[in-house]
């Protein structure tokens, strides 16, 4: 007993003798535990089923804050993706390995075609393996078209890290719609 009194007075006297002040226990946690810029989102795949007659128009990407942005627009409603980080990414149809700039893959599976219904292409970036300049960007490292094949089309977004990230979807009153991917800059 007289030990574990000794101890704490000694450690009192050593905290008074440098100035600090004692935090709490629950301070500490509190201040170890705070999300980065609010951010509470996390890093597990985020899929929603079903397929979409909806067309892919276009690929945007945007800087914030405390993430980067990836906007794919389509000409009708999502109604289905598959966002998630994987260790590799392929194209569609031949399955083809597309390396990517980063430390980490994410890969995006939008359930709509790049094409209409006689085949013509809706989105056909000029080029594939970087359809948008993310140089200077915190996150981004390169974005990637990796085809469109029996209905459904994939993205490899390259990170810098594995990252947390959200998504969700944005409907426009003209019949438009984007899915939204949000990486954040850090955890």
């Amino acid at each position: 007993m007289k030990t574990r009194i000794g101890a704490g007075v000694a450690g009192a006297l050593l905290v008074a003798s440098l100035g600090l002040s004692p935090v709490s226990p629950a301070a500490t946690a509190t201040a170890l535990t705070a999300p980065y810029c609010g951010i509470t989102w996390g890093s597990v795949a985020d899929s929603v089923a079903g397929y979409s007659s909806a067309t892919i128009t276009n690929l945007r990407t945007g800087r914030h804050d405390c993430f980067d942005r990836v906007v794919i627009d389509l000409k009708g409603k999502v109604k289905g993706y598959d966002v998630r980080y994987v260790s590799a990414v392929y194209t569609e149809g031949q399955g083809k390995l597309v390396p990517l700039a980063g430390a980490a893959d994410l890969r995006v599976i939008v359930r709509a075609p790049a094409y209409n219904s006689s085949g013509t292409p809706t989105y056909n970036p000029s080029n594939r393996l970087n359809v948008r300049d993310v140089s200077g960007y915190t996150t981004l490292r390169q974005v990637a078209f990796l085809g469109s094949f029996e209905g459904q089309s994939s993205f490899g977004v390259g990170v810098r890290a594995r990252l947390p990230f959200r998504t969700f979807v944005l409907t426009g009153t003209d019949g438009t719609s984007r899915l939204v991917i949000d990486v954040a800059h850090r955890w």
